[in-house]
């Protein structure tokens, strides 16, 4: 089953032919949009896009919020990194979200995304976003567009197979890029076939709240894994995943990993391991990770260490997982909206592979089996497939489905996307991409209910796309109009990041439950300040607690007098707005965190530990009213030691001689 080819020729070819691709400009490039694009794309002032686009930010790890047809930039939302912009990571209650069992981290690397279902549609409330660096699972509230909860996954390493979901979001699933052995246990690299092991994680979903928790680990062999889609309709209650490296390579992947004609995808019956679980099957390991959520009541993040999970060992898995011959290298594994077929995307594959549900379960129940994988039974490549897509093009990643029975699949080395019906499986038409193409992107194009209207490319490489800066160019996004039989560019626009996969949604679907503010009554921050005659500055030993109001156009207190050096300051800041899209920021001259934006109704808390005396200005950074730039205030700060008693004050009871 598994042939070995001693050189790389398939690679090789695809190689060259990208070097091609990359090396002059097409005649077309220039003038590939068509005549009456604009209009199609075109939203007036004032009005709203249809859609709402979540972009991937791949290592600047952060999530971009776009609408479409506009194709405009609305948002973007840290996750994984620090942001300066908006004090995430750097606000005393965002700073425990990036939290991990091995500290502070404020970097990752954001490749993957999904959007809530019920029944198998979008249903707009939560965004769940992976990190590939250090394993973790974010989940951002869509009612307030924030982050609210980061679940770190242990006995894993490059979380790229994540974070994708259930019909139901009874779960979010993980699998790891990197197998290794479970953590913190050491064997020499060399010893990767007999020690190092694969991992799928279970992380469970609240359905009222959304918190998240491991619920079960699955031991599996040591592959990599890739993408990965749950199942629908008559495949409710499997997941598939694709695998590379079944040679177990652990160097020179580039041709180590890619030795055998075929890889696998994995079926996971994950209604039976859930049984499995429920029965007391699982067994107990100790484990360290990080948990963390962000409470909307009172404003502030908690991080807990949990130190326990339950794993299905491989001898409790034989008829829960079964392996799929796919041909080499597989990427995508996309679930068509019937449920019942899988559509395997081999990287270095000169065709796609679609196989039927149907015959798989039949397969199953007749041991139509051929071999074993480490114990895995590998159902046979005839059994199961539905057909092949023949010559499609090179280098195969990503298909997503329309409405009328059609697949649309995203080509990296031929920089295409090319359209082909489920049923007969021809090709219906082909589309360039400038260049690389990775992801593409249907409303709902993973889901049970897609549109046919639109897709999206992200590409890998913008040469001759935008003006030039520098030796990076910007990243690359392309919608199409795929209404008609032909797929028509509509537009050429950059994205932040490296953009890898995305979700896109009606927009009504969201809107209706967006949060306007935060009532001010209902804060339940320790530190709120309510009402300006609540401000005040108190001072316990060498920690000194600000207590902070601020509305249009001024801070209470604006002058403050009593801080030392090496004192710990804590701003609390309540903006007292009730107005929409009426944020405040606050900044401190020389301190090294961040600003603060606080929204209407919302407390956040800057630490400042000042170094030395003087006079330190301290101001609102977001323009709020006319009178924004008198939005300041002064903070004294003497040397250590020094009598300067604590004295703060606004208007009538500004500091001047004789204030107390």
């Amino acid at each position: 089953m598994f042939n070995s080819t001693k050189k790389m020729f398939a690679l090789a070819s695809a190689l060259a032919i990208l070097t091609g691709l990359n090396s002059c400009k097409p005649k077309t490039a220039g003038t590939a949009v068509s005549a009456g694009a604009a209009e199609k794309v075109y939203v007036a002032p004032g009005e709203y896009d249809e859609y709402y686009g979540f972009v991937s930010g791949g290592f600047s790890g952060q999530l971009a919020v776009y609408g479409y047809p506009s194709a405009r930039l609305l948002k973007v939302l840290p996750v994984f990194s620090v942001d300066p912009e908006k004090g995430y990571g750097y606000s005393e209650e965002t700073i425990p979200l990036l939290n991990t069992s091995h500290g502070f981290v404020p970097w990752d690397d954001l490749h993957h995304l999904q959007i809530s279902q019920t029944d198998g549609i979008m249903d707009g409330r939560w965004v769940f976003a992976n990190a590939n660096n250090t394993p973790r699972v974010a989940r951002i509230d869509l009612t307030t567009f924030k982050t609210v909860e980061i679940i770190e996954i242990p006995n894993s390493a490059g979380n790229h197979s994540s974070p994708f979901i259930t019909e139901n979001t009874e779960y979010v699933v993980a699998g790891t890029r990197f197998s290794v052995p479970d953590d913190g246990v050491e064997y020499p690299i060399h010893t990767y076939k007999e020690n190092f092991k694969g991992s799928i994680s279970f992380i469970s979903v609240d359905k009222t709240t959304g918190n998240m928790d491991i619920a079960f680990q699955l031991e599996v062999p040591a592959l990599n894994f890739d993408l990965s889609h749950s199942g629908k309709g008559p495949s409710s209650g499997w997941f598939f995943f694709s695998t590379y490296n079944t040679e177990k390579a652990y160097t020179q992947l580039e041709v180590n990993a890619s030795q055998n004609d075929k890889d696998f995808i994995m079926a996971v019956n994950w209604k039976k391991a859930e049984e499995l679980i429920k029965a007391g099957k699982g067994i107990k390991k100790t484990v360290k990770y990080a948990h963390n959520k962000y409470n909307e009541e009172t404003h502030t993040a908690s991080s807990e260490i949990k130190t326990e999970i339950l794993t299905l060992t491989p001898d409790m898995l034989r008829e829960i997982c079964y392996f799929i011959p796919c041909p080499k290298s597989p990427h995508g594994t996309d679930v068509d909206p019937s449920g019942e077929y899988i559509v395997g995307s081999g990287k270095l594959a000169a065709l796609l592979p679609v196989f039927a549900f149907s015959k798989i379960q039949k397969a199953i129940d007749n041991k139509d089996f051929d071999g074993q994988y480490d114990g895995f039974n590998v159902l046979k490549y005839e059994s199961v497939l539905y057909g092949e897509v023949e010559k499609p093009g090179l280098g195969p990643l990503h298909t997503e489905f329309d409405d009328k029975g059609n697949a649309y699949t995203s080509f990296f080395l031929s920089s295409e996307i090319v359209k082909w019906n489920l049923k007969d499986l021809k090709i219906i038409d082909r589309s360039p991409t400038f260049y690389s193409v990775g992801h593409l992107t249907i409303p709902g194009g993973d889901t049970r209910k897609p549109s046919g209207k639109y897709a999206v490319a992200y590409n890998k490489i913008t040469k001759d796309r935008y003006l030039p800066t520098g030796p990076e160019l910007t990243q690359s996004a392309q919608l199409y109009d795929i209404s008609g039989d032909k797929m028509q560019l509509l537009l050429d626009f950059p994205t932040i990041g490296e953009p890898h996969y995305s979700q896109i949604i009606p927009a009504e679907t969201i809107m209706k439950n967006s949060k306007k503010i935060y009532n001010l009554e209902e804060n339940k921050h320790p530190y709120v300040t309510k009402n300006e005659g609540d401000a005040r500055v108190v001072r316990d030993g060498k920690i000194v607690h600000v207590y902070m109001a601020a509305i249009r156009s001024h801070l209470a207190p604006d002058n403050i007098e009593g801080i030392h050096v090496g004192d710990e300051v804590y701003f609390h800041f309540t903006n007292r707005e009730q107005d929409w899209d009426i944020p405040h920021g606050f900044a401190i001259k020389g301190a090294n965190t961040a600003e603060l934006l606080v929204m209407p109704g919302e407390t956040q808390t800057l630490k400042w530990t000042p170094k030395q005396a003087g006079i330190w200005p301290m101001y609102c950074t977001d323009f709020c009213s006319a009178l924004h730039q008198e939005m300041s205030g002064y903070i004294r700060v003497s040397p250590a030691g020094s009598n300067t008693p604590i004295r703060y004050g606004l208007g009538d009871t500004a500091l001047g001689p004789g204030t107390k």
